[in-house]
Formats: structure tokens, C-alpha cells, sequence
């Protein structure tokens, strides 16, 4: 636990607070000092200022720009848990390093071909969070949520790439470095390329920051938490422990349920055990001395959600008795799936 708050508190320091607040200081009070971290492509080939590609893709101009990177960072926290501090620090010194290079390579083709001379492009840490969409594109999976008119489905991802939209569209040339952010990122975590073995973080140097960081941020582990399952997010962590406080009750009611259907020589209705995880942790603080109900008739499967779970890996018999237990409810189907 006391590294997972460090590396946490660290990334939200490093990618979100300190490039936020200086944003907004730079946007508001020291507007003076803005032309310092414009990203004037044109100063760097002609006066060689090639410190403009540091400050100059660091710090955001645009307070809308500032918003929605934020947004965008604070949703792709789950790969610094997922590949760890080390190796998802590489990846973001890699893809800012390959989107400087693809950001002059752009300019010039968009020169040669259309005849446009673009002198700046929109300042900031854009590279890197545009990459960030290649691995969350691959690896996160896609669940839907709901659907609009009962044809547009919205999974969890939906809001991730209206945001990653709405950043394309703020500007006039920000597709270019959208477009080589994507671009470095494939070629990061390009297999074939190897590029990862080359721009990453060296192993010293992270020692160094494990060391001198860790101690000043880390705190004690509890030592009257029950350990869980460690999730890559917060929140996953967060619904870990709710689950382990549902599957508690849940056996406990059925262990009263059993020996009530013993006592009473009938069969255990098991969408009383398994009813969705909200209304089965309200149902805990309710009165047990509620007289018991008869059972509703089993709702039918819906063969679409069948066909989801199956896609997840499940068997479909497997999948048949986990909808018919939750009542027809996939969420809570695919909860009891993993958990047993």
C-alpha cells in the first residue's frame, strides 16, 4: 500500500498538479512570461533554440487544452499501475521524445505538399497523452454501459474518446501533434521496432527517485485491513472491497436461507441470494424479522448477453446459470463468474 500511494501521489504531481498550476499562473498572472514555453518550431530550425521543444511541450497555454489533458491523464492512471513506475515513466519520455521528432517531420510535409508554413504548434504535454490512447485502444476492454435510442451503444470508453476529440478539435494545428503522438506511440510499443529498449528510464535513476521519493510520501500499511486482491486503479480496489463485504453477506444469507429451505423441505431460490450488488448491501441494514416472500418466476435469458459472456471466455452453461441466478443482470453475472 505505501507504494502504491507514493507512485500515485508522485503522478499526480508530476502529470496533473504542477503542469496544471503553472498553466493557470502563466494563463493569468505572468502572461509575460508565456513567450518562453511557446512551441515556435520556426526558432528552432532557424536560431537552433532547441530548448523550445522542452518548454515548449511541457507546459499547456490554453486553459481548455489544460482541462481536458488533465481529464485524459487522470482516466489513463491505470497504466502506471498496470506497466509500473519505471516502465510507464519510459513510455512517456519515449512518446515525447518520438512525437518532437514526428512534429517537425509533419511541418515540413505539410509544407512541401500544401505550401502552408506553420511556425508554432499548440504548446504542451500533448504527445505523450495522445500516445497514451494506443494502449488504452489495445489493452483496456470494451464493456458497454448503455445505449442512446436503443442503437448507439456508450461503453466505458466513450467518454475517454469524446475528450481525446474535443482536445483535437481545440485548435487549428493540434491534429499534427495529435497525429505523431499516435503515431509514437504505436511505434513504442511496437514489438518489432524496439524502440522501448532504447528510450526508457534508466534503472539507476529510478533507484534514486525509489529511494529519496519513497520515504518522504509513503505511509503505514493498516494492520486491521483485510488483504484483497490488489486492482490496477483505485477504484477497482475500492469495488474489490465492496465485493468482499457482498460475498460476505451474500453467504451469510445463504447459510440462513439453507437452513430455512431444509426446515421447510424446498429448493434454495438463488436469485434471493444473488440480487444486484447495490440492493444486496442496502439489504443488509434492512430488518431480518421481514416475513419471507415467495420467490418470482426465473427470468429468461437474454441470448445477447449470453453471447457477451461467452465472448469473455466463459462457457455458455456457465454463463446460462450465472444470468439466471443474477435474474438476467450482467453485471452482477460477470462478477460471479470471476469471483468463483
Amino acid at each position: 500500500h505505501s507504494t502504491q500511494t507514493t507512485s500515485d501521489f508522485l503522478y499526480l504531481i508530476s502529470l496533473l498538479l504542477v503542469p496544471s498550476a503553472l498553466s493557470v499562473l502563466l494563463t493569468l498572472l505572468f502572461q509575460h512570461y508565456q513567450k518562453f514555453f511557446t512551441y515556435n518550431l520556426q526558432a528552432v530550425r532557424e536560431d537552433f533554440q532547441i530548448w523550445r521543444l522542452v518548454f515548449g511541450r511541457t507546459v499547456c497555454l490554453d486553459l481548455k487544452d489544460t482541462f481536458c489533458s488533465s481529464l485524459l491523464i487522470y482516466n489513463f492512471r491505470i497504466f502506471e499501475r498496470r506497466y509500473g513506475s519505471r516502465k510507464f515513466s519510459s513510455f512517456l519520455l519515449g512518446c515525447w521524445m518520438l512525437s518532437a521528432l514526428f512534429d517537425l517531420l509533419f511541418v515540413e510535409v505539410v509544407q512541401y505538399a500544401f505550401g502552408i508554413t506553420i511556425s508554432s504548434l499548440p504548446s504542451g504535454f500533448l504527445g505523450p497523452v495522445f500516445a497514451l490512447f494506443v494502449p488504452f485502444f489495445c489493452s483496456i476492454p470494451r464493456m458497454q454501459v448503455t445505449q442512446i435510442l436503443g442503437q448507439f451503444p456508450i461503453t466505458n470508453k466513450t467518454l475517454v474518446y469524446i475528450l481525446g476529440l474535443q482536445l483535437v478539435t481545440s485548435g487549428s494545428y493540434i491534429w499534427i501533434v495529435a497525429v505523431s503522438g499516435l503515431i509514437s506511440g504505436m511505434c513504442y510499443s511496437s514489438s518489432v521496432l524496439k524502440v522501448h529498449q532504447v528510450l526508457c528510464v534508466p534503472s539507476w535513476l529510478a533507484k534514486i527517485f525509489s529511494w529519496t521519493l519513497e520515504p518522504i510520501f509513503s505511509s503505514a500499511e493498516p494492520y486491521n485491513e483485510i488483504r484483497v486482491g490488489m486492482g490496477a486503479t483505485v477504484d477497482i480496489q475500492r469495488r474489490q472491497r465492496m465485493e468482499l463485504l457482498d460475498r460476505q453477506i451474500m453467504m451469510s444469507q445463504f447459510a440462513q436461507m439453507r437452513r430455512q429451505r431444509q426446515q421447510q423441505g424446498r429448493v434454495i431460490n438463488w436469485n434471493q441470494i444473488l440480487p444486484p450488488l447495490r440492493r444486496r448491501r442496502n439489504a443488509n441494514y434492512q430488518d431480518n424479522g421481514q416475513s419471507e416472500q415467495e420467490a418470482p418466476p426465473t427470468a429468461e435469458v437474454s441470448e445477447e448477453q449470453v453471447a457477451r459472456l461467452m465472448e469473455m471466455g466463459f462457457s455458455r452453461v456457465d454463463a446460462l446459470e450465472a444470468l439466471r441466478a443474477s435474474n438476467n443482470d450482467l453485471n452482477v453475472a460477470t462478477n460471479f463468474l470471476l469471483q468463483h
